[in-house]
Order: structure tokens, then sequence, then C-alpha cells
């Protein structure tokens, strides 16, 4: 039985685990509450890093002696496993609590269940999945790459009026005022990278850095360039201490560019050579090269791609209030995309710019 009170302390967990978005890739946000038989909170935390204890340690170490008799609430099932640190669902028997409740089972194939038979062995009453869709939204990037082994991509556009990205292909158009690109540049910091065409590369010529926000993990860079097109004396390659920079082309490069290959391979590029060209393969790569969360930023080609795939699941536009004219480039190379069709969207002002964002697929 969940009451009223049960799901305030579990919607304080949530915020709690917000505070540690940007900074646990590849682990999920996770945040921890430990309350007292009358529901007074005596201990409560949230994972702040990759390696560094789980939320639930923290909330344990804060409660102390007070955690025994008490509820420990989740936004994850405890982990059952040994990783970089130690199992949390036995630390959480070994504390004393006797109720657990918790948002959602871990989709990681080793949890997915596990902790939760851990403390019921234990004689611990378990209140499980009592908030599965908030949990998986607010970690979307951990649940879709433990279930799909790729990316969770975000595909984030600055639009005009008239559904434009650009004054005409291969121009450089500023379209977005100064709070979106703000805006931006805080997205850019939560992710663990950001990929873009080769076609962006050739006319915008872009860094791909994280700006004006701190962010302390690697960002990668990806350029989806099956042509291998892009010169080694672009500006991304100027900017290593950022994060790495993947190029994904076709096997067949290899042989027919042996120079192109070996130029940019000298820049510092580590080359993704793919027999499969199409977008899926390549995101399903970068998952295997441990990028969970990926901003799609450039490119109506890539972007098209990526829709007909599939391989999009969030998408975020910065309407701005002028028109472009017909000769512009459209969004997702005139695909039709009804925003208003977008699950849990959110419209609000950001600037002198209107921020629609939504996900392409229901999260469950």
């Amino acid at each position: 039985m969940v009451g009223a009170r049960d799901l305030q302390l579990l919607q304080r967990a949530f915020t709690l685990a917000e505070r540690g978005r940007g900074h646990t890739s590849p682990n999920p946000m996770v945040g921890a509450v430990v309350a007292a038989v009358d529901g007074t909170i005596v201990g409560e935390g949230y994972h702040q890093k990759a390696g560094t204890p789980h939320a639930e340690v923290h909330a344990l170490n804060a409660a102390g002696e007070r955690a025994r008799g008490a509820t420990r609430y989740c936004t994850l099932e405890p982990c059952s496993h040994t990783g970089r640190t130690g199992p949390c669902a036995e630390r959480i028997a070994g504390a004393g609590i006797i109720r657990v409740v918790a948002a959602a089972t871990d989709p990681n194939p080793r949890v997915a269940g596990g902790g939760f038979a851990y403390l019921r062995a234990y004689g611990i009453e378990v209140a499980a999945d009592v908030a599965p869709r908030q949990a998986a939204r607010q970690n979307a990037a951990f649940f879709t790459f433990m279930r799909e082994r790729r990316p969770f991509v975000l595909f984030k556009a600055a639009v005009s009026l008239d559904g434009r990205i650009a004054a005409a292909a291969g121009t450089r158009t500023q379209i977005s005022g100064a709070e979106a690109q703000r805006d931006t540049q805080r997205l850019r910091s939560e992710m663990d990278g950001m990929a873009i065409g080769s076609g962006t590369v050739l006319a915008d010529d872009p860094l791909l850095t994280v700006r004006e926000v701190y962010r302390e993990r690697p960002f990668t860079r990806v350029v989806f360039d099956r042509r291998l097109r892009t010169p080694p004396t672009a500006r991304l390659f100027t900017t290593w201490r950022d994060g790495p920079v993947v190029v994904v082309t076709a096997a067949a490069r290899l042989n027919d560019s042996p120079q192109a290959v070996e130029d940019l391979r000298n820049t510092g590029a580590r080359i993704e050579a793919l027999e499969d060209t199409s977008v899926a393969a390549g995101m399903g790569r970068l998952g295997e090269l441990g990028v969970t969360s990926l901003l799609l930023e450039g490119g109506a080609t890539l972007s098209a791609a990526a829709w007909d795939a599939g391989m999009i699941d969030r998408v975020r536009l910065y309407v701005a209030p002028a028109p472009l004219g017909p000769g512009g480039v459209l969004l997702l190379d005139g695909r039709f995309l009804a925003t208003a069709a977008l699950y849990d969207r959110r419209v609000e002002p950001c600037g002198d710019d209107v921020l629609i964002e939504g996900d392409v697929h229901r999260i469950s």
C-alpha cells in the first residue's frame, strides 16, 4: 500500500536525482530518501558521479542509526551486484530498513529485479514500480541504452517561423537568439556527446564544444561522413581538450581513400569504418563505444536519415519569430513533424524564441 506521504517523499527523491544531471553517465541519476515511521526525513542523498557512492549510500550515511525501522524511497531499484561500488541492496538490508518504495525496476540486466528479490529475501517490504514512467523519462538515456544498446538521441534545431533551418543549402544562418544559444550550451553539458553530418562541417566549420557552462566530463564529437569529406583542417580538430572526435564512415573508404583516412587519424580523430553505413548501425557502434546520450545538432540530410530510421527519441526546437522564405532549407529535409503529437510536450518562451520539446516515442 502506497499512500500520499509515500508519493511526496518519492517526488523528493526525484528532485534530488536531478542534481546529478550531466555528471553520472554512464550511470543513471538516482535520488534516495530515508524516512522514519512518522514520515520525517532522517537522511537523503543522490548519485553525484560515476564511480562514487550511490544515492542509497549517501542517504543511509546521513541517517545513521535512525535508518533502523525506517522506509527508504528511491527513484530506481537498488543494485544487487558489485561494480565500481558495492551492492546497495546489501547496505539497505544491513542498515535495518524495513520497507522500500522504488519508482522503477532497473533495466540493467545485471540488476533487473535482483535488487528487489534480495530485499524481499531479507524480509523487507518492497513497493516496486510506483512511478515507472517518470523514472524512465528522467533517465531516458540510461533506459534507452540498457534496452537498445544505443545512445538516446535528442534532435535539436533552430528553426524559422516557416520551418527552415538555413537561408540556403550550404549557407551558415544565425536563426536563434542569445537565450536559445545559452540554453543549447546547457543542453550540451548534459549529454555524452553530439553528432553532425559532414555537410555541416563543410558549411559551418563548427567547434562543437561546450561553452559558458562548466563540464568536467569529456565531450564526444561525432561526424557522420560516409564519403569522408571532412577536412583535417576543420576547427573541431583543434579542441582535443574538450573530448574525442569520432568520424563514422564507410569501410570502403579505408581502401579507396587511404590518404584521407591517414590525414584524419593524424589529427587525432578516431575513424570508425563500418560495412553497414546506416544511421542505425552508426548509433549501435556509438553505443559500443559507451556513448549513452547524443545530441543531434546539424545537417538536414543526417537528421532526416535518423528520423527515417526511428533513431530520434526526443525533439527540441527553438522557433524564431521571423521566416526565412521559400528558398530556405526545410527542417528534416521537408519531412512532416507534428509537434502537437509529441509526448510530454512542453512549449515555453526562450528569450525571443519559443522552445518546443517532446518525445517521439512514449517512454515507459
